[in-house]
């Protein structure tokens, strides 16, 4: 997929980069354990701190998750059948 700039007079071929879910989740998961890891260390009350820290931990693991999804992807491995899903 190609895009046409304009620029001038003359147009550019620009590859235009793929951007998938999964890595935008990438991302996402690491804000929002950055973001939960700031708010257990400001935590007031020690239930609440590690009640952060999990949700964090969970947050590195969807990451994961993701990452290794892209992973496959750009290394042209085909996905597998997902859960529940028929093998043909």
């Amino acid at each position: 997929m190609i895009e046409n700039l304009k620029n001038g007079a003359t147009n550019i071929k620009v590859p235009r980069r793929r951007v998938t879910l999964d890595s935008q989740l990438m991302s996402y998961w690491e804000r929002e354990a950055r973001r939960l890891d700031v708010m257990a260390a400001n935590a007031r009350w020690g239930w609440m701190a590690r009640t952060y820290a999990r949700k964090a931990e969970r947050a590195r693991a969807q990451g994961a998750r993701s990452a290794a999804r892209e992973a496959e992807r750009r290394a042209g491995a085909a996905p597998g059948p997902q859960e529940g899903e028929p093998q043909t």
